[in-house]
């Protein structure tokens, strides 16, 4: 996975969206969305973070959660063939 920096989106470090075949996405509209939809995960699990460890939670355990939702997503359209 390829990085690369955007200035414009909160300075966030953003991929080189690859398709299937390994080969960048062209299309800006897709690249956009994509971008918009993890800066919003980004958002959502840094404000979950802040605030499990302003009521007192384990700074780790939270991080473990995060990563164990990520690791447990169903793959997506796995019934169609």
């Amino acid at each position: 996975m390829v990085i690369k920096r955007e200035k414009s989106d909160k300075d966030a470090e953003l991929p080189t969206w690859l398709d299937a075949d390994g080969i960048p996405l062209g299309c800006l509209e897709k690249i956009k969305v994509l971008n918009e939809n993890i800066l919003e995960i980004r958002d959502m699990c840094q404000d979950a973070l802040e605030d499990a460890v302003l009521m007192g939670c384990d700074e780790r355990q939270i991080r473990n959660v995060l990563s164990q939702i990520i690791k447990t997503l169903q793959e997506p359209f796995e019934n169609e063939s």
